[in-house]
């Protein structure tokens, strides 16, 4: 706990990607660009159940010459009670031992319309992901409260 704050669990974010949909951009002023499209996501938990919506989903990795990974990553998700969502979150990772070889932490923003939903507008999870050995990323996400 830190000041009062604690994490409470929240859901757990699960992406697929494919190879087909893995860019490299080569050194940009940014470092490595990685462009990643997601095909496939799952969120779940006690407040919500979605997955992704359309095809407009993507990570926009950058790796710098140390290692260090920034994360970019937007998607739109539907609830299971058919209310739309924006998700975008935004993170880091130590992958000098090679991409993909260390956590990545992040934070995510959440945009509702649906009143069902509003209640996520207002909420800033925070989580860590880990790459599986099948390719997907797994996160746990936490609430502050």
């Amino acid at each position: 706990m830190i000041h009062g704050m604690e994490l409470t669990p929240f859901a757990t974010l699960t992406l697929e990607t494919s190879s087909e949909g893995l860019h490299f951009l080569g050194t940009t002023p940014v470092g490595l660009r990685i462009i990643q499209e997601i095909v496939g996501a799952r969120i779940e938990g006690p407040r919500i159940s979605a997955s992704l919506k359309g095809a407009a989903a993507a990570d926009w990795l950058a790796v710098d010459a140390a290692g260090v990974a920034t994360f970019d990553i937007r998607m739109t998700l539907v609830t299971d009670d058919g209310a739309i969502l924006y998700l975008r979150y935004e993170g880091r990772a130590d992958w000098s031992e090679g991409l993909g070889k260390g956590p990545i932490d992040a934070a995510f923003w959440f945009e509702a319309g649906d009143e069902r939903y509003t209640w996520l507008n207002a909420l800033l999870p925070v989580g860590q992901g880990r790459t599986t050995a099948g390719g997907a990323i797994v996160y746990e996400l936490f609430q502050l409260a």
